[in-house]
């Protein structure tokens, strides 16, 4: 099993925890020290070395904050996390909704005389500093040491998994192209610094085991104008590398890395947004442009060999989740687990011989649970199924030629009315996305509201955005590109993304419906004005649970989408399934 189930994190961690911290900052004169959950690579996910957040509060999500002052501890959540928050932390920490309360709001009304807060300059982006500083009033920011490291006493090493080449074939580009178009895309920069793993991994065409179910590597890189790169990692890492990097690759350790810095000149070009502070701060000898990461857009326009497998790795995926979906509707409610769901959908992806993680740690939510949005679900959190409850099932795999993540609602019995009302319309936000054709140019917060309004007209709506970028044999998130009310970045042909709308009843269940989606150019239609127009191409193929669907609430053209989309995954995976699975499925997929 790639999952585990123990309680990695608990409530009565913290106090103790915050102790210490708060003589720690006692010693260093401080009110105040800032801890994220963010390592010096500024990526989206942490190795365990550096899960400081879950450490101190017990708070385990992907994204949140804590300030810890000496008279309180706020810990600052998005939507996704506000239910999963209050379970996880102990009442010595106040849950904060964040982003609609910002961290220097917070601080400055917390300390309205002034003060002084410490924060981790590797931990901390450009940009996060500016609106630190840019709302913090009398409050000062002084850069120091972590100082729940020094508190921290079994803090697990840092990783130091093996790096591996990605095939040229599956790359669809060799590296060395990479970085010669990248070099000659820095312009009038002598240099461009990359710090986020996956970009690190793209433009190298390597990946590596550093973040579990993520296949990226730790390292920097320096990119040079003249083609080279300077790439920052432990030798050991590299070892079974051999000659892939190439002569215009020169290796050093993480040691150096700071001291290449310092010692650059000329115009160095970061992207504020990635970019830690100690990085800004080690380049004092240079004039520093700011800019996107140059690997950002490349690496989210997937290109034909990309594409080609994320299909097959979809379709590969998608035979095991109709096998796990026969083998759900043949359980008893009330005699399997959660934990069971997780692992027989290991096991049929385990199967393929292809699956080298999951993608995430799978979401098997019932019931309740299915109502905290990243729920995880352990052996002290692990529900017996009940009869009649829906069961939310979110996961994906990591296959060589792609990355997948589905999620998927089923009912265990008979679905009351309220429920097949909120999932009909979830269902009806997906079908909107899926059928758009809109101009080039638009960006996911522009379309964002197409996937809710179904909702809003019974006054229903979900805390969480409605699509992520996904990699390709990368991060199963991956920006620049997202469907959100912050989306804002243009979607281009080749970009893949989540489609994933939701409802969610605090303390009943919770809905979600998700598959990838594929940017791609929309044939012109007869009369058409607009000079390009793009759509989306489905990538997900597993059947959507027709017991929960009030028929009565969809149109004729959301009825014959479905029946399409079902037609379509019958065509797809039947030949890939046998015997009492492909029986299920041909049932599955009926028209409605």
């Amino acid at each position: 099993m790639f999952q585990t189930f123990e309680q990695s994190a608990s409530p009565e961690q913290g106090p103790p925890r915050l102790a210490a911290l708060r003589a720690e900052l006692a010693t260093e004169g401080l009110d105040g020290f800032l801890v994220p959950r963010a390592d010096a690579h500024q990526g989206e996910y942490v190795a365990p070395h550096d899960d400081r957040l879950a450490w101190l509060t017990g708070f385990t999500g992907s994204a949140g904050n804590c300030v810890a002052l000496m008279d309180k501890a706020g810990v600052f959540v998005d939507g996704r996390y506000r239910v999963q928050v209050k379970s996880q932390v102990a009442e010595e920490f106040t849950p904060v909704d964040w982003p609609e309360v910002g961290l220097a709001e917070w601080i400055a009304e917390a300390l309205p005389g002034g003060g002084t807060v410490g924060l981790d300059p590797w931990l901390f982006s450009v940009e996060q500093m500016r609106g630190l500083e840019r709302g913090l009033g009398a409050v000062a920011l002084r850069l120091c040491d972590n100082l729940v490291d020094r508190v921290w006493k079994d803090q697990p090493a840092p990783p130091m998994g093996a790096v591996f080449a990605q095939p040229v074939e599956l790359a669809g580009e060799a590296h060395g192209d990479k970085i010669a178009r990248l070099a000659k895309g820095l312009g009038a920069a002598d240099a461009c610094v990359i710090t986020l793993p996956d970009s690190l991994a793209w433009l190298l065409n390597i990946r590596g085991s550093d973040v579990a179910r993520n296949p990226v590597p730790h390292g920097f890189a320096i990119v040079h104008g003249t083609g080279r790169v300077s790439l920052f990692m432990a030798a050991q890492k590299l070892e079974g590398l051999g000659d892939h990097l190439g002569p215009q690759v020169e290796v050093k350790t993480p040691e150096d890395f700071v001291p290449a810095l310092e010692a650059l000149g000329g115009t160095v070009q970061i992207d504020p947004a990635t970019c830690p502070v100690a990085v800004q701060t080690a380049l004092r000898g240079c004039e520093i442009v700011e800019a996107t990461d140059p690997c950002l857009l490349p690496k989210a326009r997937k290109n034909a060999a990309e594409l080609a497998g994320a299909r097959e790795a979809h379709l590969r995926d998608g035979a095991a989740m109709v096998r796990f979906l026969h083998w759900l509707d043949s359980q008893t409610p009330g005699a399997f687990t959660e934990i069971d769901a997780v692992v027989a959908l290991e096991e049929e992806r385990r199967a393929t011989n292809a699956l080298r993680d999951i993608s995430f740690e799978t979401i098997s939510g019932a019931g309740p649970n299915g109502a905290i949005v990243h729920y995880r679900v352990t052996e002290a959190t692990n529900r017996t199924t009940q009869p009649n409850e829906l069961l939310l099932i979110d996961s994906g795999g990591q296959y060589v030629d792609g990355t997948t993540d589905i999620t998927r609602t089923m009912v265990l019995g008979e679905a009351g009315s309220e429920e097949k009302d909120a999932f009909t319309r979830v269902l009806k936000g997906m079908i909107a996305l899926s059928r758009l054709r809109f101009p080039a140019g638009l960006a996911g917060r522009d379309i964002d509201v197409l996937a809710r309004a179904a909702l809003w007209e019974a006054g229903l709506d979900y805390g969480h955005g409605t699509g992520h970028g996904v990699g390709a044999y990368l991060s199963v998130h991956e920006g620049p590109q997202r469907i959100a009310r912050t989306g804002t970045v243009p979607l281009e042909a080749g970009m893949i993304l989540s489609n994933e709308p939701g409802f969610y009843r605090e303390g009943s269940y919770g809905i979600r419906i998700e598959n990838l989606i594929a940017v791609e150019p929309a044939p012109p239609l007869p009369g058409q004005t607009v000079a390009k127009m793009l759509r989306f191409e489905t990538l997900t193929w597993v059947p959507i649970d027709r017991r929960l669907i009030e028929t009565g609430l969809l149109t004729a053209a959301e009825r014959d989408w479905l029946n399409a989309y079902h037609e379509g995954v019958f065509e797809r995976i039947a030949p890939l399934v046998t015997g009492a699975v492909r029986d299920w499925l041909e049932t599955a997929c009926a028209p409605l």
